[in-house]
């Protein structure tokens, strides 16, 4: 009985390394092919569009509110402590260091990562990818490589949007309905806030980018059985991008203020 009892058990956390291990080894042979010929300059671009440009729209939409729910929130509780003067400072360190990288990430695996997942997979259960592998041209550096580059590059550029348009967000609650001084505001932002702050928030992500490039190249990449199989690789992909996001976010927090 103890093997089968061992089986259960680990079973779920072999799985886990394995796809880990499959992550890995893919994500090192797309980062081999970036720097071989033919550059597949037009397919970058076109999942830099796709990534960057299609989802302002929602990222901008998510950073408003976003924003806006900060600063009421920080100041009915400085309010308590007559402290309403270090708002906007308050809410610019928050959105640039965590909310606008994390919200970001995670809203561009939202619309993002689970398309890139999906068409990769109904691209292998319908043999497009050996179709391409058959007519001497690399899937991982056709397919693979541009989605990884765009995610590094336009995620951190949606992170600076999110956090821009969440200032604004925070403006419009905490000077125009709530009555704070604009000139307390503005200046609050100037003594708490840095650009280390801000590069913090890029550098994650970068890395939140990269991340949600390489899980759903995964997952699509290795999508098997049919249109089931499909929904449940885009599925996995998202909900293992959404908890590596997270726990990267404390790891790369920890890493970068002990290097301050």
């Amino acid at each position: 009985m103890r093997g089968p009892v061992a089986v259960r058990l680990l079973g779920p956390f072999v799985r886990a390394l394995e796809g880990v291990g499959l992550t890995v080894s893919l994500t090192l042979r797309t980062l081999r092919w970036l720097f071989r010929r033919p550059f597949r300059g037009g397919q970058m671009l076109a999942q830099m569009e796709f990534i960057g440009v299609q989802s302002l729209f929602i990222v901008g939409l998510t950073g408003l509110f976003s924003g806006m729910v900060v600063a009421l929130q920080t100041t009915y509780a400085l309010r308590n402590f007559s402290a309403e003067g270090r708002v906007g400072g308050l809410v610019a360190v928050s959105l640039t260091r965590e909310v606008a990288p994390v919200f970001a990430a995670i809203m561009v695996t939202a619309r993002a990562g689970s398309a890139m997942a999906a068409e990769l997979g109904n691209m292998r259960v319908t043999e497009q990818i050996d179709a391409i592998t058959t007519m001497g041209v690399s899937a991982v550096q056709y397919l693979l490589s541009p989605r990884l580059v765009a995610g590094v590059l336009m995620v951190p550029l949606l992170c600076v949007l999110y956090a821009a348009v969440g200032m604004m967000g925070a403006y419009l609650v905490a000077v125009v309905w709530l009555g704070g001084d604009p000139g307390v505001f503005a200046q609050s932002v100037r003594d708490l806030s840095v650009v280390a702050d801000l590069r913090m928030g890029i550098i994650k992500s970068a890395a939140f980018g990269f991340v949600i490039a390489a899980i759903a190249n995964r997952h699509g990449f290795h999508a098997s059985g049919g249109a089931k199989g499909v929904g449940l690789a885009t599925t996995r992909a998202v909900v293992e991008t959404c908890v590596t996001i997270l726990v990267a976010n404390y790891v790369l927090t920890q890493l970068l203020l002990d290097g301050r």
